[in-house]
């Protein structure tokens, strides 16, 4: 697929499928916002992506501030003339403790990322795109989003929240030319998820044997799905959660 001389942003884009999607669209010819909370992990995204010969910037953005927000869809503007596609991939994944023994402070933050991060980045975006009459808006929801995760009350909230959010979005914008999906990973071979499984290889098999598939995701499992989900080749698809589970929700 060519996303030649598109705008893209990523959140999230300093580790995991949020940088393997940022050096993806540069290969494919997009332009990529690279934001990630991490300033080392962003900045040699856009480095790996310069030096394969692609355009691209980082900016530092905690998606829980919605000032810094309205800066990073701004610079993009500025930078690049427009935003075409904008990838909302920031999240963290909070501890695992039953919902009894959940810590507020930690609720909230992961809530604050999770969930309104994304918010306030489609606002921020649907914005630009509206005034454009076109764009397309991906978020990363989960799995958990879908069905029940135990241990994980907040995460599994906020991702419940990102494909409620996803679809009232893509409902609201569908008449400028716009569309909202989400993707919906099983638990993928990126740095959160080895933080959660750690040295636990009980876990990790544990895990591995709810998938039907017998595997973890790959990060590349989930960038051909947003690719796909970004291309015209699905320009009547909008309000979808698509699942890239091995199965799992089957």
């Amino acid at each position: 697929m060519s996303f030649k001389d598109k705008s893209v942003l990523i959140t999230g884009a300093g580790s995991g499928i949020g940088k393997a999607a940022a050096l993806a669209f540069a290969k494919a010819g997009a332009k990529v916002a690279v934001s990630d909370i991490n300033e080392e992990g962003g900045r040699a995204t856009v480095e790996e992506i310069k030096q394969a010969g692609g355009t691209a910037f980082f900016k530092r953005c905690n998606v829980a501030n919605y000032r810094a927000v309205v800066e990073l869809v701004h610079e993009t503007v500025a930078q690049f003339g427009r935003l075409d596609i904008a990838l909302n991939n920031a999240g963290i994944g909070g501890n695992r403790v039953p919902t009894s023994n959940y810590d507020i402070s930690e609720w909230d933050q992961v809530i604050s990322i999770n969930q309104t991060g994304v918010f306030y980045c489609m606002r921020e975006e649907l914005k630009v795109m509206s005034k454009q009459g076109a764009g397309c808006v991906v978020n990363v929801s989960s799995i958990a989003g879908m069905r029940a995760l135990p241990m994980t009350i907040a995460y599994t909230a906020s991702k419940h929240a990102v494909i409620g959010m996803t679809k009232t979005a893509a409902l609201e914008y569908a008449r400028y030319g716009i569309r909202v999906n989400a993707v919906c990973p099983v638990f993928t071979e990126t740095p959160m998820v080895a933080a959660l499984v750690g040295e636990q290889k009980d876990l990790a098999e544990k895990l591995v044997k709810t998938i039907p598939m017998r595997r973890f995701g790959q990060v590349e499992d989930i960038v051909n799905a947003i690719f796909w989900l970004c291309d015209e080749k699905s320009s009547f698809v909008t309000g979808q959660s698509l699942a890239i589970d091995g199965g799992q929700t089957a």
